[in-house]
């Protein structure tokens, strides 16, 4: 028997939240039909993605039948303003019919409109993610992961994630084997490494709402590699250091030390891009030696430095 996916799709949708996972499922179902994937709009009929090309005859929501799984597309605008009716009663319509419901992107955005990821771990691009879990605060918003399954709720980080998530839904269907082998086809890894941080400019500061952690923010960026110890920052901002950890964990949601050492790494991935080794990369960034950069690495990035200026520095092949 194949398994129905519908894909929720609507004016404005990103064309790889809903290409991406299509052929994944389309190649796990080689050489037999193992998915049924239906495109389905609010109203059916065709629908104009974000890049220009059109998503033609799509199946308005009443009249898509029986789904197995639900799948939301996402777009910038969900993240921009709260979905509008018409799309989320068509997710509400399709989700209550689905055995799965799964999001791509910020198309969690629409299951955190309707409270389904109440309660619940989910993630969504990581720009995206700081918006999700402030708009929607009874979501625990993981926005490091590229996709996560609570209950028989998934959500996937940006775009070609939706890919990883599509590959975790055949292996939960039909194995390892069928995921691997739709990974081999595509070319692309069945898990990949590491989480959304590589792929962000990891340091995703908040504006300081006073002047003296903005100024003291600005001293740390200007010089990541120069003297930022606890001490060393309350005696520069003539405040205690009791009172400058509370700054912090009120203001920002951290304590110094992590964020000196994600200003740090953020420094020493931009060094490793621009052609330092490792050893430079972590004197001039201030994490000091090679095994502090390894740990810091390990620790946010789950690779390490070389592998990551491996994969980030070209797209050429190396020799």
């Amino acid at each position: 028997m194949t398994h129905r996916v519908a894909f929720l799709v609507f004016d404005g949708v990103t064309l790889l939240d809903v290409s991406g996972p299509l052929e994944v499922l389309h190649r796990a179902g080689r050489p037999g039909p193992a998915y049924a994937p239906v495109l389905v709009s609010p109203a059916g009929g065709d629908v104009m993605t974000s890049s220009g090309p059109v998503l033609a005859r799509t199946v308005a929501a009443a009249d898509a039948g029986p789904v197995d799984t639900l799948v939301v597309a996402g777009a910038d605008v969900l993240a921009e303003q709260p979905p509008g009716e018409e799309l989320l009663a068509a997710a509400a319509g399709l989700a209550r019919r689905a055995a799965r419901v799964a999001s791509v992107c910020s198309g969690a955005f629409v299951l955190a409109e309707l409270g389904l990821l109440d309660g619940r771990r989910a993630t969504t691009h990581w720009r995206h993610a700081e918006t999700l879990a402030g708009r929607y605060p009874r979501v625990q918003v993981e926005p490091d992961s590229l996709h996560i399954r609570d209950g028989r709720y998934v959500t996937s980080a940006g775009i070609s994630a939706g890919i990883d998530l599509a590959l975790a839904l055949v292996e939960d269907d039909h194995g390892a084997d069928a995921a691997r082998e739709a990974a081999r086809e595509l070319v692309v890894f069945m898990q990949r490494p590491g989480g959304q941080s590589q792929f962000s400019t990891a340091l995703q500061t908040p504006p300081a709402r006073s002047d003296l952690l903005g100024r003291l923010i600005g001293s740390v960026l200007a010089d990541p590699a120069a003297d930022h110890s606890l001490p060393a920052m309350a005696a520069s901002a003539a405040v205690s250091t009791r009172h400058l950890t509370r700054l912090f964990q009120t203001e920002l949601n951290t304590t110094p030390a992590r964020w000196v050492e994600r200003v740090r790494l953020d420094r020493a991935q931009q060094l490793l891009l621009d052609g330092h080794g490792v050893t430079a990369a972590a004197r001039r960034s201030g994490l000091g030696s090679d095994e502090t950069l390894r740990r810091a690495f390990a620790r946010h990035l789950s690779t390490t430095p070389t592998e990551y200026r491996r994969r980030f520095t070209t797209t050429r092949p190396r020799d």
